[in-house]
């Protein structure tokens, strides 16, 4: 899977890069070669809903540190910092796994990012 397109940048540099953002993720969705590449479009479409599922619980974690503030829980503020980490090693070990070739598919959204790929 590493072989060079036409750009210069292989598979596993574009499934890595995928992760920075959803724009380059949606970016390899729609230009060629990349479009047509099983593997990146498997990390492109795994780094869109990862990026819908952390906006999803943003939201709600905004939720419970905004009410949680107003009835006096003080647990918001570790939460918070809990999710963030989290979210940080998950996005950390799919960029890197996908700079080195491998697969690594998350639990829900990762069978549909493989499905949508294979189409």
């Amino acid at each position: 899977m590493s072989e060079l397109s036409e750009t210069g940048i292989n598979e596993n540099a574009a499934g890595g890069i995928a992760y920075v953002t959803c724009i380059p993720a949606i970016i390899f969705l729609l230009i060629e070669p990349y479009k047509n590449k099983p593997y990146v479009r498997f990390h492109a479409f795994q780094s869109i809903f990862l990026n819908i599922a952390w906006f999803v619980f943003w939201i709600a974690l905004s939720f419970v540190v905004v009410f949680g503030t107003v009835f006096g829980i003080h647990m918001a503020g570790f939460i918070t910092r809990i999710f963030w980490m989290v979210w940080i090693i998950v996005w950390v070990l799919c960029a890197v796994s996908a700079l080195n070739g491998k697969y690594f598919k998350l639990p829900i959204i990762g069978p549909i990012a493989d499905r949508l790929a294979n189409k």
